[in-house]
């Protein structure tokens, strides 16, 4: 099926941001003498934004709201000064993105991470595609699987459900994209192996996606 629309999470499916997280973390916990963590341990965590993910690092006793807001802000801070120390694009996604452009579908992003962080990168990385929205976690805004970030995408681009996809490397993005309505499909390079959900469409590379998405 040809897409008007396409909506692409942004970590694990556009960008490899993982050891950039990692060391935001580290430099969270390691401020308050807590363990740290591997780049397998954080993909594990990651996925339902950075509030969550300080909530899930911090050892157990020290959860309470006060700890995950300092921890935090403290990861906020370190993050946004080394946002693109590793971080770089998946194999094959600059041309992806650059062709759908070009046969005219309309482009979109949808992340839990926070709107700055979701800004900075998509304008780093991606500066010459003319997105029709760039959406992050904000204040009093539901992150996925809630689907009103699907919701103010399509208002954005003015496109009907049917004629719209969801591009995700995780259950959250499949479960953001049926909540609202929409189709997806799941990428098999990012921080979930996405094979193992039965009934998904899957795609093994960029070039693989491409085909599904204007055939």
């Amino acid at each position: 099926m040809r897409y008007k629309l396409v909506i692409f999470d942004l970590d694990g499916t556009l960008l490899d941001t993982i050891d950039d997280l990692k060391e935001a973390v580290n430099h969270a916990m390691s401020l308050r003498g807590f363990p740290t963590f591997t780049r397998d341990q954080v993909m594990a965590m990651v996925g339902h934004g950075a509030r969550n993910l300080m909530r899930k690092a911090l050892p157990v006793g020290y959860k309470d709201d006060d700890m995950v807001d300092a921890a935090y802000n403290d990861f906020r801070a370190y993050y946004l000064t080394h946002i693109d120390t590793y971080t770089k694009p998946f194999p094959g996604i600059q041309d992806l993105l650059a062709k759908l452009h070009q046969e005219g579908v309309m482009l979109a992003v949808a992340s839990n991470k926070f709107q700055e962080g979701t800004e900075h990168l998509i304008k780093e990385f991606f500066p010459e595609i003319p997105f029709v929205a760039v959406l992050g976690g904000r204040p009093d805004f539901p992150l996925k699987p809630d689907p009103e970030i699907v919701c103010e995408v399509l208002r954005k681009a003015d496109v009907n459900k049917e004629d719209a996809v969801m591009i995700g490397d995780s259950d959250t993005d499949m479960e953001t994209a049926a909540n609202g309505g929409i189709r997806s499909i799941a990428v098999n390079w990012g921080y979930r192996n996405m094979n193992e959900v039965v009934g998904l469409s899957v795609a093994n590379s960029a070039q693989e996606l491409l085909k599904m998405l204007i055939s």
